[in-house]
């Protein structure tokens, strides 16, 4: 699996999101070396704390595969460490692997601000890989909050 190449694929999501004046957060959710769903932020335009771009991807694959879970084929590639709540979902949703871009020293849940794997709070395995491509995703979010800082200012 090239993971560079999916996560240059969650990439173009989070430079959409940034588009629509979302946090530029992408992502992409790969079932046998394909595509199967995407999703970018869009909690500020839908006034959704929910819609993630984690989150939008498995509503969006659950949707398609008609099943409230997914399972261990499924890799989801993020240019963002997860939060708690993105945690959750993906561990539900029973997937196999996260591979992430940036690290979140703020509310990321893989490492960033503490790793709530490996505090037991779930009894299924999850691959992790961190740190593809993780200039580009951590400069295109540093990017946009330079720029809103500006902004209100």
């Amino acid at each position: 699996m090239n993971h560079h190449f999916f996560m240059k694929k969650a990439y173009k999501l989070a430079e959409y999101a940034r588009s629509l004046g979302e946090v530029p957060v992408g992502a992409v959710l790969v079932e046998n070396n394909e595509i199967f769903s995407e999703g970018w932020n869009f909690s500020i335009s839908s006034n959704d704390c929910t819609a993630h771009a984690e989150i939008m991807a498995l509503r969006n694959a659950c949707l398609k595969k008609n099943n409230y879970r997914l399972n261990k084929n499924f890799s989801l590639y993020v240019t963002l460490e997860p939060c708690s709540m993105c945690l959750g979902a993906l561990i539900h949703s029973r997937i196999g692997k996260i591979i992430y871009g940036a690290s979140d020293p703020k509310t990321g849940t893989l490492g960033g601000k503490l790793n709530l794997l490996n505090e037991g709070v779930s009894n299924t395995k999850i691959e992790i890989i961190h740190n593809i491509e993780q200039e580009l995703c951590k400069n295109i979010l540093q990017d946009f909050f330079r720029a809103r800082r500006k902004k209100t200012k």
